[in-house]
């Protein structure tokens, strides 16, 4: 009996699987490489760069610092300037202060001095009145006269005028002012129009000359306690007030200073 021997077929689906399963772990082992040797080169690029942007960030703000530090010093030299110029302003004004107090308290001084010798007058002339009055008192004259020219075409009169009753009381004292030329006289109003009178009066005032009309002589009537003077006197002027304005409302009021020989 004869037998046929058929051919074998052996499977190799086992040895091909193992052959693609290697393949495929060499290739994920290849990836898997190629993925860490990617973050490797991307970390040690980060790390580059970050270190730069760090070191430039660095720079930029020891540089503003360096900035800043230079425009302090700056402002603190302006500041040392502004306090020595404000140190020399208060000493000045310390100064100025220390100066007008020891004015004020020099002028303070002069003043009760003044108001001293004006009460020692006051009681030296009472004495001498009362004296005075017991000898029989001190006539009615007039111990001063002046006319003075202003702007305008105004004049200013001064008259003092001394008196002492017998009785040491005060009188009433009525003047009268009048300009003359060669065929008319001007009356001139006087304000006030009366005066108390013990011991000297000061009769002050202003008048407008007329126009057209110029004196030859000036005559003052005088009457109080029954006694009565009339002086006549020529047209003489004393000198114009010095700096004279323009204007007549800018001169100040009439001078209450005792007239003097100038």
């Amino acid at each position: 009996m004869s037998y046929i021997t058929m051919p074998q077929v052996v499977s190799n689906k086992p040895s091909s699987r193992i052959a693609q399963l290697g393949y495929s772990v060499n290739i994920l082992l290849l990836f898997a490489l190629a993925v860490v040797l990617t973050a490797v080169i991307t970390m040690v690029f980060a790390h580059k760069f970050g270190y730069y942007r760090g070191y430039q960030a660095a720079q930029s703000q020891a540089k503003i610092k360096a900035q800043g530090i230079e425009m302090t010093e700056d402002d603190i030299e302006a500041l040392q300037l502004k306090a020595q110029i404000a140190q020399k302003e208060l000493d000045a004004a310390i100064q100025e202060r220390d100066i007008s107090l020891r004015n004020l308290t020099d002028q303070r001084q002069a003043q009760q001095d003044l108001e001293v010798k004006n009460l020692q007058l006051e009681q030296l002339n009472k004495v001498y009145a009362e004296a005075l009055a017991k000898e029989g008192g001190m006539p009615l004259q007039i111990i001063g006269a002046m006319i003075q020219p202003l702007p305008e075409h105004a004049f200013e009169y001064r008259f003092d005028v001394a008196m002492l009753a017998s009785d040491g009381k005060e009188k009433r004292l009525n003047p009268t002012l009048t300009l003359l030329d060669e065929t008319s006289l001007v009356s001139v109003p006087l304000d006030p129009s009366s005066y108390d009178i013990k011991g000297v009066s000061h009769i002050r005032g202003r008048f407008k000359m007329p126009e057209g009309f110029v004196p030859k002589q000036v005559k003052l009537n005088l009457s109080a306690g029954g006694e009565s003077v009339e002086q006549l006197y020529n047209w003489r002027l004393s000198a114009p007030i010095k700096d004279m304005p323009l204007s007549l409302a800018e001169i100040p009021e009439p001078d209450q200073r005792p007239i003097t020989d100038e």
